[in-house]
């Protein structure tokens, strides 16, 4: 086996089928480019799970945040100044609360979606958790990262996508949705009195909008409320999130009766849903509209809408008959900002990926399986390595990666791309295995195992279907390392096909295992990840280890 490459030559590309080597290819800042670079962008602009997004102006600024559900940190934070560029500055919930529940996975639960405004100065997140209720953090600056402890506001079970409004008579109100699972009751939207420091919020709640009695209509959710010439507005979806459609009901008294239209569906186009979003109106005075496609092994991608006004009824998207109910726009040109607002901002931007592991802390883009512990990982006892240390699973020594809390993992960053790691392990390590992860409800992973006293380790391809329900993870040995030291690449096609592969004695890479579907997780599309673990408890050591030199993600070449 030859060494670990060098950082500038670890991006090498080359032919699955065993073709000799081609030229280096680099870690690349922008998998996803939506912004077209002649004034119009395409969507998605972001093409990465930020499910249920919803986005506010701060000035020449825009933040936007996310469901996060059982991934830890919890709510992101995104920022751009065009609304097609968008950069990860950070999470609001560094913790997931309660702490001890969210110690180990709880995949589907913990932060559903979110609210995220402006007033009084200051950034707020109203966010849903179904089996506790509904929480409250704020933060007077969303650049330094701190935010407030989570506040439970509304305690009950089913209570989910609340979104706040502060009106202009003084008045403070909630509304939010209903989770059958927890509560037996949905397609209805609840409205509650509010304090005007968000704070507190009156048990006693008045349905105001109520699905049932409306024709076709089913799992009507994510409310998002504004106020506009004397209207009260709500956006809220309906349908379900594969194949449903985009509401807007409007009455100029809070409590209602509210009159309600379709204003955004499916069409001929192939953006599926489309679901929940966000009403943006810029500097300039142009309106637009965020909501995610359900997009399978992706999970939730985000597009981006224009907007119009038409007899106090919004119109999004393209409404080429006329009737008030436009269809997704794939290309279009950008929003007007204002040039000026732009100075100093790249051409391209999107959420990281990459990461070096060359800094203090583990790049944005990183999520654990759980709240995480400081001992499950080290950046500093190797300069310029992540070193994982092995944690034994939950699921037993002959059992899967489903509820392994220190699983780290991240999105998958566009519809097609190479991921490439190095990873060394200690000639003393024993009883672990590790490797590249593609994680969901079904999973598979290359890499080593590592199981004798003798410190042999075996190279191979490990799979695992319908996790959730406990399937036994199976492992095929490719071959017998001679070496402590491994390259690993996973090669993703569009739809999710994923090809794993690591470099051979030849300085090629060999592909192994099967052709892998990737799947998605308990509301959550699939993701990228590294691990360690531990295959028994007695191995769970200071001592037990692999040093991780980085994982760089490139597109493929055509």
């Amino acid at each position: 086996m030859i060494p670990v490459l060098a950082r500038t030559i670890i991006g090498v590309i080359t032919c699955l089928s065993g073709l000799s080597m081609g030229p280096a290819a680099q870690a690349s800042d922008v998998l996803w480019q939506a912004d077209l670079g002649n004034g119009f962008y395409k969507n998605p602009v972001l093409y990465a799970d930020y499910s249920d997004p919803d986005v506010v102006a701060v000035g020449d600024d825009y933040y936007m945040t996310a469901s996060s559900f059982n991934s830890a940190p919890g709510l992101p934070i995104l920022h751009s100044k065009d609304l097609v560029n968008w950069t990860l500055k950070g999470h609001a919930l560094q913790t997931l609360v309660p702490e001890n529940v969210f110690s180990v996975p709880q995949h589907g639960n913990g932060v559903w979606a979110p609210n995220i405004r402006y007033h009084d100065g200051k950034l707020w997140i109203f966010y849903p958790d179904p089996d506790f209720g509904i929480y409250m953090t704020q933060t007077g600056d969303p650049e330094s990262g701190a935010w407030s402890e989570p506040l439970l506001i509304l305690p009950g079970k089913g209570l989910i996508d609340p979104t706040p409004l502060w009106d202009d008579d003084g008045q403070a109100w909630l509304l939010h949705a209903w989770a059958k699972s927890r509560s037996g009751k949905n397609n209805i939207l609840t409205l509650h009195k509010m304090s005007w420091d968000g704070t507190g919020v009156e048990a006693e709640g008045k349905v105001i909008i109520d699905g049932h009695r409306i024709p076709g209509y089913r799992t009507l959710e994510g409310p998002k409320f504004y106020k506009r010439n004397g209207f009260y507005y709500i956006f809220a979806p309906a349908g379900g999130v594969p194949v449903g459609w985009q509401a807007v009901f409007r009455s100029k008294s809070i409590d209602g009766p509210y009159q309600y239209r379709t204003v955004l569906e499916q069409g001929r186009t192939l953006v599926n849903g489309p679901h929940q979003g966000a009403w943006v109106q810029t500097q300039s005075g142009e309106d637009w509209f965020f909501h995610f496609q359900s997009n399978l092994a992706y999970g939730r991608i985000v597009h981006l809408q224009p907007m119009q006004w038409k007899d106090d009824w919004p119109v999004i998207g393209n409404d080429a008959d006329g009737d008030g109910t436009g269809n997704p726009v794939r290309i279009h040109r950008k929003p007007d900002v204002g040039e000026t607002r732009l100075a100093g901002m790249k051409p391209t931007q999107s959420p990281p990926s990459s990461d070096q592991f060359d800094r203090t802390r583990l790049g944005l883009q990183w999520q654990w399986n759980a709240n995480s512990r400081k001992e499950w990982f080290s950046l500093g006892e190797r300069e310029g390595y992540l070193r994982l240390y092995a944690q034994h699973s939950p699921g037993g020594d002959t059992g899967n990666l489903w509820m392994t809390p220190s699983l780290l993992l991240q999105k998958l960053p566009a519809p097609e791309f190479i991921a490439e790691v190095n990873l060394e392990i200690p000639q003393d390590a024993r009883n672990l295995s590790t490797g590249l992860l593609m994680f969901g409800e079904d999973y598979a992973w290359i890499g080593i195992r590592q199981i004798s006293e003798s410190g042999e380790i075996e190279l191979g391809f490990a799979s695992c279907h319908s996790a959730r329900t406990g399937c036994d993870e199976n492992f095929t040995v490719e071959k017998i390392l001679g070496s402590s030291s491994l390259t690993l690449r996973m090669t993703v096609s569009s739809g999710g096909g994923t090809v794993f592969s690591y470099l051979d004695d030849n300085g090629r890479f060999k592909a192994i295992g099967e052709l892998f579907q990737a799947r998605p997780g308990r509301w959550v599309g699939a993701r990228v990840g590294l691990f360690v673990r531990a295959e028994s408890k007695d191995a769970t050591t200071p001592n037990n280890f692999v040093d991780f030199d980085s994982i760089l993600f490139s597109g493929p070449d055509h």
